[in-house]
């Protein structure tokens, strides 16, 4: 059975080479899945693709929608 679910998704972009500027953001998506895990992956993937030059996604599911 499919659920979606609310899931937020922090970013992190260096936006130096050296590290020492960075910029955070966080983004919220519903996520159409059968398990938590197969959530946890469709919004990693997706915010990968949404802003591919973040280096670290940090992929929180807060609550079941449907």
């Amino acid at each position: 059975m499919v659920h979606t679910y609310e899931v937020w998704v922090d970013t992190r972009e260096y936006l130096e080479p050296t590290g020492a500027a960075l910029h955070n953001d966080t983004y919220r998506y519903e996520i159409n899945a059968e398990s938590l895990q197969k959530a946890d992956a469709e919004a990693r993937f997706q915010a990968r693709n949404d802003h591919p030059r973040a280096t670290e996604y940090d992929v929180r599911i807060t609550r079941l929608l449907k």
